[in-house]
């Protein structure tokens, strides 16, 4: 009898008539992002919520399909040229392995995103550039497609919107890459001299070639509040003219102050703030291409 109790498997709580002692609930962790502003721990879910923007409005780095997705019209994002990838065109040391390696990491073929789309109902041609793509650096591909993008902008009679952020221009492919400034220069100017609209919004950081060409080309220059604007980085200009740089050096703030830009908006107001420009010029455009009694007919209560 003995080694029959041994052996026999006790009863549980509810064979003796009783309940389960109650399942303790798993205390969730929910990732966090420290603000460099403010140093307030944001969870993530808060942040995407937000668009990446903190309690106290620094903008955190969004990614290209991001910014799409909260810039544009739902559904009307056609991209274009998506095919196009960069290739070690010098045999950089390095190079291949880095472009493969960033293509995986960064899920984005390019430094840039092309196409065309709609704001508050408004035809538009954009690009966005990609923050995590070597920091947007600016090659012979990215040049390519925002080339092309102005010449189907001219084409089509299109508006451009442009969101810069990048390093520069790509060191790894030499002079090849700070062509793209001259070319693309090129395209926003013939887009231009068709009395076409180009808008560009400047976010954290944009800096070097791009800066030098296409960021600060544009007819309505938009900055995020804080974003680094300039050529060399602020430690290089320290160390050249060996002195002291003001606060807020290369701020938007700052540009603005300057008249480097025209405006500084909030990401929420981004879209509408775009929008209302984009209805204004196409009025403007409609009424250079129409005449006189088609306008009173058309356009006379809309201004």
């Amino acid at each position: 009898m003995a080694l029959e109790a041994f052996f026999k498997k006790p009863k549980n709580e509810l064979e003796k008539g009783g309940r389960l002692p109650p399942v303790k609930a798993e205390t969730q962790y929910e990732m966090t992002e420290k603000c460099p502003a403010c140093g307030a721990e944001t969870p993530l879910t808060l942040l995407w919520e937000n668009l990446h923007v903190c309690r106290c409005g620094y903008c955190f780095r969004m990614n290209s399909r991001q910014r799409v997705r909260f810039l544009t019209d739902k559904d009307s994002f056609n991209e274009l040229y998506e095919e196009m990838e960069s290739v070690d065109l010098i045999n950089f040391p390095g190079y291949k392995n880095k472009l493969e390696s960033i293509k995986v990491s960064a899920r984005e073929k390019e430094a840039v995103i092309c196409g065309e789309a709609a704001i508050s109902g408004t035809p538009c041609a954009l690009f966005v550039m990609e923050p995590y793509f070597m920091m947007g650096s600016m090659g012979t591909v990215v040049g390519e497609k925002i080339t092309r993008l102005f010449e189907y902008a001219t084409e089509k009679r299109l508006p451009v919107i442009g969101c810069t952020v990048s390093g520069g221009a790509r060191m790894q492919e030499g002079i090849l890459s700070l062509m793209q400034m001259a070319k693309t220069s090129g395209a926003a100017k013939r887009h231009s001299d068709s009395r076409l609209l180009y808008i560009t919004v400047i976010t954290d950081p944009t800096t070097g070639g791009v800066t030098a060409s296409f960021a600060m080309e544009g007819d309505i220059i938009i900055a995020e509040p804080g974003a680094t604007i300039g050529f060399a980085g602020a430690r290089l200009v320290e160390q050249t003219v060996r002195k002291k740089l003001p606060a807020g050096f290369q701020k938007a703030e700052t540009m603005l102050e300057h008249g480097f830009i025209d405006m500084i908006v909030p990401r929420n107001e981004q879209k509408q703030i775009i929008g209302t420009l984009l209805a204004m010029h196409s009025v403007k455009a409609s009424f250079h291409t129409c005449n006189k009694a088609e306008w009173n007919g058309k356009y006379e209560n809309s201004v």
